[in-house]
């Protein structure tokens, strides 16, 4: 789903804006950021409410409203297309999470930001992903999901954000494993997982393990699907959408 840098580096605040946004407190991670005055640290504190709506399906209200402070408060096309960013993917959060069909407003951000942000800027990687999750899941256009999560994984790569690497090998992956190309797939989710558990970032692990398990035989696949549901447990349940997949499946009729 979402996926963004650490930004953590040698700052104290954003160290520990990470280390709870790593473990699913967003609401935490965003009030450390309060104090703070201009664009950056309200785009950053919209993405975490934005993160926390995708991961919970709570928060809608509180995302909106960071949202449009960050808005009015972006005067530079990076901060405005980024801004434009967060907007697409709350709306898009909305729509897959069957709170309120916002596909038209999803895309319609998403291209807006396409618009502000220059081809090498560092917030260009994230919203290529973010497109590739619109075409995938709303669009359901394989071949364009992949484009887009080939694009966002070269500019991961090149601007060193390992947390968003996460995420484009974990939706290659996907793809990958729907088509039944299941060596590609066991690769990319098991290199999602090894990132994340590199990283820390608890709230992302158990999703990367019951991805994983879905390209193992047994026992393995039971073993991933065991930690990854002890995760999702000492995690409150979070991401809620996990929950469906963990659930053991139904006897044969």
């Amino acid at each position: 789903m979402s996926g963004s840098g650490t930004t953590a580096g040698d700052d104290p605040l954003q160290t520990a804006v990470w280390r709870l946004r790593s473990r699913g407190c967003w609401t935490d991670a965003a009030a450390l950021l309060a104090s703070r005055e201009g664009p950056g640290p309200a785009l950053q504190r919209t993405s975490l409410l934005v993160e926390r709506c995708l991961f919970t399906g709570e928060g809608w209200a509180e995302a909106e409203d960071g949202l449009r402070t960050a808005e009015a408060l972006a005067v530079e096309d990076e901060d405005r297309g980024a801004a434009a960013c967060e907007r697409g993917q709350l709306a898009y959060a909305s729509t897959v999470l069957a709170v309120r069909d916002r596909a038209d407003e999803a895309r319609t951000a998403l291209g807006r930001a396409a618009a502000l942000l220059a081809p090498n800027t560092p917030g260009r990687p994230l919203l290529d992903f973010r497109r590739g999750l619109i075409a995938e899941h709303i669009s359901d256009s394989p071949q364009a999901a992949r484009a887009a999560y080939r694009r966002a994984h070269a500019g991961a790569t090149a601007h060193a954000d390992p947390l968003l690497l996460s995420f484009t090998w974990r939706h290659l992956a996907g793809l990958a494993l729907r088509e039944g190309e299941l060596a590609e797939a066991r690769h990319g989710f098991a290199e999602s997982l090894r990132i994340r558990e590199e990283l820390g970032y608890l709230v992302g692990t158990a999703p990367a393990l019951a991805a994983l398990a879905d390209t193992e035989p047994e026992p393995e696949a039971g073993r991933l699907r065991a930690e990854a549901a002890r995760l999702f447990r000492l995690m409150g349940g979070v991401p809620s959408w996990l929950a469906q997949h963990l659930s053991p499946p139904a006897p044969a009729a």
